[in-house]
Parts: structure tokens; C-alpha cells; sequence
């Protein structure tokens, strides 16, 4: 008998199942389109990776404190079955030092001072300033600290620094307030859509399940320089955006109001599929042409 067309590994975490909303359009599209997949927690020891033809990374949203637990889970992987985004992808954009390989490649991006353990901060000269560990995610141990409140954001480094994690500070920049960040996604090598997430870092947003602060999100036409920026920081990627399956760059305004990048997310973003008509398709559509051995009957 013919051996079937291997599986897709839709990669998730337990805590994040039913929080993602890009999950069951994804995984719709896929059974639109007779991919058979099956959808997983990364950190199940029961799971035999070797048995799907691609495995994609998606809700990984526990990482941050299992940042190093992840990315061997990664590259044990990827000796058995396509990861994607590619293990070493995933180490470069999880940590957001990224963002000083950026700049160096003359991408536009928000400035940032980083501090490890052990090192003073080297403070931006902002009124306002926003403090964070340089691996983190939704917006989680991240405070906005006005000028008088220097001793706050020292501390807070301080913090950081006594859990072992490196610090970052950058200005913020407060034209966020009235534009907000703009999100565009990029889905197997292509623009497919963009939203605009209003500011982040204000009163009264809630944690939810202690993962991410709550979004507003609503669909968005980006600017051609936003478009542009976009661009160069795909290209700025180590090995070369082709590898990517997916990618979000969140813009902001700068102190021009020219956009900058604030983040380049390659490992666990929220892809906000359904803003977007055909956002799932398009997204099933390139992990179709990733699938050693072609699609099969949905699982």
C-alpha cells in the first residue's frame, strides 16, 4: 500500500490553547486544503516528532522563562523533521538584542540600551522611559517610568538583573499614544496583511492568564514607508528572510514620526488571522509548499 503523505505538527503550548485565535482558523484552512495536521503542546514528551513531515511553531507563549528549555526542544527536533521558523531563527528573534543587529544593518529601529548581569544601564535620554527584560513577551515585566521616577527604573533593572536576565531601556515614544503600533504580517516570503494594536503600556489593560495584556486590535493600511521599513528589516534577517514561514514587524512612530521598528517577531507571534480575508489560507498555502511529501486526507 502507498505510504501516506506525512502530517503538520501545529505547535502550541497547554496554557496557550485556548487563548490563540489564530489556531482554528489555521487549522480550518488546513483541513480546506486535505493537509492532515495535528495540533500539540512543545513540551509533550509523549509526541513523536519524527512522524510529521513539517512541524510549525506557533503558540509557544510560555517561553520566556524557558527560553533555553525551548530552544533545545528546537533543535532536537529539527534532527528528525522540518522546524519552521528554522531553530536558529528562533534563538536570534527570541532574544530582542536582535534589535542592535538591526540597527547595524541600517534598519530604523527604536533606540535601545541593553545591560546584562553585572553591567550599568546606559540610559536613554528620554522624559519618559521604557524598561524591559530583553527576552520577554506580551508587553509582561514591561514599565513605562516618567523622568522623576529614575529610581523605579533602576530598580526594576536591578530586578531583572538579580533573576539573571538582561535588562533594556528606550525612550518612549508617546506619538504611540494617538497612532499606535502598526503590526504587518508576512506569510511565506509575502506582505499578506496588517493591524493596528493600540498603546500598550497604559493604565488599566489586563493581564490575561498571566501571558500577554489585552490588545485592541483592528485591521490596518500601511503606509508605504511603513511598508518600506518592513522590508529592510526582513532583509536584515540572519540566512535571509526565504527561510521564514511567517513574520510580524510592529512599527511605531518615531521622535520624527518617521516609523521604526520596535519589534521583529519570528518565533511566537500572534498573526491575527482572522482580521484578515484569506489571511489562513494564504498562511496554509505556504505551509503546503514547505511539506516534504505534499498533503494528505485531514487527520
Amino acid at each position: 500500500m502507498p505510504r501516506p503523505a506525512p502530517a503538520v505538527a501545529v505547535v502550541t503550548a497547554s496554557v496557550a490553547r485556548g487563548l490563540d485565535d489564530d489556531l482554528a482558523p489555521l487549522c480550518d484552512a488546513l483541513d480546506r486544503r486535505g493537509i492532515a495536521h495535528r495540533l500539540v503542546d512543545w513540551d509533550d514528551p509523549a509526541v513523536d516528532w519524527g512522524a510529521f513531515g513539517l512541524v510549525v511553531v506557533r503558540s509557544v507563549w510560555d517561553y520566556p522563562r524557558r527560553r533555553d528549555e525551548l530552544l533545545a526542544w528546537a533543535e532536537r527536533v529539527a534532527a528528525r523533521a522540518p522546524v519552521l521558523n528554522p531553530p536558529a531563527i528562533l534563538r536570534w528573534s527570541s532574544d530582542k538584542r536582535y534589535l542592535a543587529d538591526l540597527e547595524r544593518a541600517g534598519v530604523p529601529v527604536v533606540a535601545t540600551a541593553f545591560a546584562a548581569p553585572g553591567r550599568e544601564m546606559d540610559w536613554p535620554d528620554a522624559e519618559e522611559v521604557v524598561v524591559k527584560p530583553a527576552v520577554s513577551a506580551g508587553s509582561l515585566d514591561t514599565e513605562r517610568y516618567p523622568a522623576g521616577r529614575l529610581g523605579a527604573a533602576r530598580a526594576h533593572v536591578a530586578r531583572l538583573h538579580a533573576e539573571g536576565r538582561t535588562a533594556m531601556a528606550q525612550p518612549y515614544l508617546a506619538a504611540v499614544e494617538e497612532r499606535g503600533e502598526t503590526a504587518l504580517v508576512h506569510l511565506g516570503g509575502a506582505y499578506s496583511h496588517a493591524i493596528r494594536k493600540g498603546p500598550m503600556l497604559v493604565p488599566g489593560l489586563e493581564v490575561v492568564s498571566g501571558l500577554f495584556v489585552e490588545e485592541d486590535i483592528r485591521p490596518a493600511a500601511p503606509s508605504a514607508r511603513e511598508a518600506a521599513v518592513a522590508r529592510a528589516a526582513l532583509a536584515a534577517v540572519p540566512g535571509g528572510a526565504e527561510r521564514l514561514l511567517y513574520a510580524r514587524v510592529d512599527l511605531v512612530p518615531g521622535p520624527d514620526g518617521e516609523p521604526v521598528v520596535l519589534e521583529l517577531e519570528l518565533l511566537e507571534p500572534s498573526l491575527f488571522l482572522a482580521h484578515a480575508p484569506g489571511a489562513a489560507d494564504r498562511l496554509a498555502a505556504a505551509i503546503a509548499g514547505r511539506l516534504i511529501g505534499g498533503p494528505s486526507a485531514p487527520a
